[in-house]
């Protein structure tokens, strides 16, 4: 196929993942009506609450919010990209040891299963210049390995990123030696950090690797102390910001094709002129 139908869903999610839930099954059939095929929720799309993180993923609340994924998926015969989401057990089965979980990115098929799933490698231990001050994501999420996801979705190559990787351009290259062709960055940017470097850097990521790169953010106030920037936004090949939102929940659809990706890759070669490989 040469076209894909993408939609961003952005949130200004609480630490009640039924309300959450409920927010996201609206925004979501909402989009579909609009002719979306990838869905993208953000990061801590259930959960914004990293001390509560653990107890979900160990409580059964967690088999009923998959078992609601899998309905919505299989129900809008959608591809749903789950931003990120704590998981107790990694990849190989083993529990992730004491207090702290995985973040994962969690992809489901149009039939409701589990496509591919995508841990957190980058951790945001940073200070930052608002109400919070300090954040430390190792305190209770423990990286994953440096196991690189590109999953195909209707003939296009997508690859998996979460939030605080978006800092790191090396991730990317790498992801577009596996195939990709459309970058996700489902995310939860303070708003400090979103107003200063969120575009600039999707923007970044977009013309460095000639991909199409969708970032999908958390939005407006969570707490007494953390608010997140929103401003989701598709970025062309070309570095074009295509469409975008401000700092309010809803989505949008954007239809991207592969023409305009190839035409970008064929007109400026970068990849055939790279010396460090």
């Amino acid at each position: 196929m040469t076209e894909l139908v993408v939609a961003a869903i952005q949130l200004t999610s609480t630490n009640c993942w039924q309300d959450n839930l409920r927010e996201v099954s609206r925004l979501v059939s909402a989009a579909v009506r609009d002719g979306a095929r990838l869905v993208v929720l953000p990061e801590n799309v259930f959960l914004f609450n990293g001390k509560g993180m653990r107890g979900l993923a160990e409580s059964i609340d967690q088999d009923i919010l998959f078992s609601e994924m899998s309905a919505l998926a299989k129900k809008n015969a959608i591809y749903l990209v789950v931003g990120s989401h704590p998981a107790l057990l990694r990849p190989n089965g083993e529990q992730v040891a004491a207090t702290r979980v995985r973040q994962s990115c969690w992809v489901i098929d149009p039939d409701g299963c589990i496509y591919e799933r995508y841990d957190k490698i980058h951790l945001f231990d940073v200070t930052v210049s608002d109400k919070a001050a300090t954040y430390k994501e190792s305190d209770v999420i423990e990286p994953g390995e440096l196991a690189l996801k590109v999953i195909e979705v209707d003939g296009f190559n997508v690859g998996l990123s979460i939030c605080y990787d978006l800092r790191f351009p090396e991730l990317y290259r790498e992801l577009v030696k596996l195939g990709a062709e459309i970058l996700l960055v489902p995310a939860a940017f303070t708003y400090v950090t979103g107003k200063a470097h969120w575009d600039t850097l999707l923007a970044a990521r977009a013309i460095e690797n000639q991909c199409y790169v969708l970032g999908v953010g958390q939005c407006g106030w969570h707490n007494e102390t953390r608010q997140t920037y929103g401003h989701s936004a598709l970025y062309s090949p070309w570095g074009e910001r295509l469409v975008g939102m401000g700092e309010e929940p809803g989505y949008f659809v954007f239809r991207v094709n592969k023409q305009s990706l190839n035409t970008a890759r064929e007109k400026m070669p970068c990849f055939y002129h790279r010396r460090l490989i």
